[in-house]
């Protein structure tokens, strides 16, 4: 693959800025692109984006492609499939990375059966596998209880791709070259009739702190005085798989290889065993600590400190102590 394109799909955030998760791809794909002597280019698609466009030339991609149209201001599948197909057609052969986000997970499939291009979706790991002949993408399966390494043989590869895998780019002085991409020319068949946002608080993988507890915390009243910790802390309170199983808290707070990948300053693991699993979504947090009744617990392998005892006696004396801390 040496000499090929490495093109990353851009994508806006609430605010209207490019999102973090864009951000980790733009180093992601300049790793890879390096790796292989290739070019990195960016693409984005929305209305009014000429800020955005600007500042993905400044990280490090070569040429940045923008359609700039108020059809594209909401992610419709057929204007922006159109858009896309026009500027990667010509392309023989290139590795396109796009968020594993609601827009990525629709417009990826289509966009692969559109190029005949192939497409690994829900990555946790891209490596640039030179001697594979392409990159290597490392996806979970069987309900996360394995991580399978993929490598596309087709000449167009896709993948979709999560949050923490890359690194975000420094930005440089100068950027690359811009160039404007063709409107959307058809009617949608498709049209958005409204739009309703779950509010969800504050996301897991945003927080400087995250607090966690697994299967012994026992229930889903437990999981009140992780609250009270969280909120001491200016955190959220995260899980691991068998409490979101358990309907003890919602789904959206797994974090893990099947749920939330987070890096936090501070992750407390608090009942948890520390599987393989769970470990995957979270072992790049800044410090570990750890709180188990179990001295043989994995979790306190990873730690930088940890508590062996009865989580319902140390985590009240933990707040209690940090309360008086901060006041």
């Amino acid at each position: 693959m040496a000499d090929e394109k490495v093109f990353v799909l851009a994508e806006l955030d609430e605010g209207g800025g490019l999102s973090k998760l864009t951000l980790e791809l733009m180093g992601l794909g300049a790793r890879l692109a390096s790796e292989t002597g290739g070019e990195l280019d960016a693409v984005l698609l929305g209305e009014d984006v000429g800020a955005s466009a600007a500042e993905l030339a400044t990280l490090g991609a070569s040429l940045v492609s923008a359609a700039d149209h108020p059809s594209l201001g909401k992610y419709n599948p057929d204007p922006y499939l159109e858009v896309l197909v026009r500027l990667l057609e010509p392309q023989d052969a290139f590795t396109l990375l796009a968020g594993h986000t609601p827009m990525g997970q629709d417009l990826a499939p289509r966009l692969a059966f559109a190029l005949e291009a192939g497409l690994v979706t829900d990555c946790v790991a891209v490596e640039p596998g030179q001697q594979a002949g392409g990159p290597v993408f490392v996806k979970p399966v069987f309900g996360g209880n394995a991580l399978a390494s993929n490598v596309i043989k087709t000449p167009r590869r896709l993948a979709t791709v999560r949050a923490r895998v890359g690194s975000a780019p420094e930005s440089a002085a100068s950027g690359g070259e811009f160039v404007a991409l063709e409107a959307p020319t058809a009617e949608p068949p498709i049209r958005s009739l409204g739009r309703t946002t779950e509010d969800r608080g504050v996301k897991l993988e945003d927080c400087r702190v995250v607090v966690a507890g697994g299967r012994g915390m026992g229930g889903a009243e437990g999981f009140g005085a992780l609250e009270e910790l969280a909120g001491l802390l200016g955190g959220a309170v995260g899980a691991s798989r068998p409490p979101c199983d358990s309907g003890w808290i919602p789904a959206s707070a797994q974090v893990g290889i099947t749920g939330t990948i987070v890096a936090p300053d501070i992750y407390f693991a608090v009942a948890i065993s520390g599987s393989s699993q769970h470990l995957s979504g979270m072992s790049e947090s800044g410090k570990i600590i750890a709180i188990n009744q179990d001295p043989e617990a994995y979790i306190f392998k990873v730690s930088d400190y940890g508590a062996v005892g009865d989580w319902k006696q140390v985590l009240p004396a933990l707040t209690e102590a940090l309360k008086h801390h901060i006041s």
